[in-house]
């Protein structure tokens, strides 16, 4: 069972908590554990591993697609007070692929089991509606990743990423090494160390280890607009 703190994240994570009845919410409150990760720790596995929905309380998870051949593409990222549904997937049956969960940074999160999370979704016509909404967001920032892949040409995709980051961090300087980016991206390191090398030339960037600096912004930015 989880303390004080703890409930106050689920009222303020799960829109439908007035919507409860007393005794759901008692199912909600008893079932649900709190429960702390490493950096590069790994949450869920795939569609097999169904471990319930995931509120982060801090830090930040990293879904993501891998390959047979293990090749990896992120889809999107969950940050404080974000609930992640598509770790429950044996709730959800219209999932039919595979995601990947990892703790990007040091991470504490609430975690509700499946078990107890369909229960309420089939009594509670609030909480199936939240469930498949915040499914359909997701599949939205999927679809967004895979039109990327399969529609831009790479430099405009590295561009993006990098204007996107330094976006969600406030800051041009980006701390992450060729590999990490490659990773998020789903290619080759060589691919992207040739792209940053070329974007260092025109004096877009700026390369040191394990950071990426935008000095170009606006460039990278008229990139996209091409």
């Amino acid at each position: 069972m989880i303390e004080k703190t703890e409930i106050d994240v689920l009222k303020r994570s799960l829109d439908f908590w007035e919507r409860l009845t007393p005794l759901q919410r008692k199912i909600l409150t008893e079932d649900a554990r709190a429960y702390s990760y490493e950096a590069g720790n790994a949450l869920h596995f795939g569609e097999h591993d169904c471990i319930g929905v995931l509120i982060v309380i801090s830090g930040t998870l990293r879904t993501y697609m891998l390959s047979e051949e293990g090749k990896e593409v992120t889809l999107y990222r969950l940050n404080k007070g974000d609930v992640c549904v598509l770790s429950a997937s044996c709730v959800l049956d219209t999932i039919t692929f595979d995601v990947h969960i990892d703790s990007e940074t040091d991470c504490r999160i609430v975690q509700i089991s499946s078990k107890a999370f369909s229960v309420l979704a089939s009594e509670n016509i609030y909480v199936e509606a939240f469930t498949h909404r915040l499914a359909t967001e997701r599949f939205s920032d999927v679809m967004w990743v895979m039109q990327q892949i399969l529609f831009m040409s790479f430099d405009k995709r590295l561009a993006a990423f990098l204007i996107d980051e330094s976006s969600k961090t406030g800051s041009n300087r980006i701390a992450m090494t060729h590999d990490q980016i490659a990773r998020h991206m789903g290619s080759a390191r060589e691919v992207v160390s040739r792209m940053l090398k070329y974007f260092s030339k025109e004096g877009w960037i700026s390369l040191s280890r394990g950071n990426v600096e935008i000095i170009g912004k606006e460039q990278l930015r008229s990139l996209l607009s091409k």
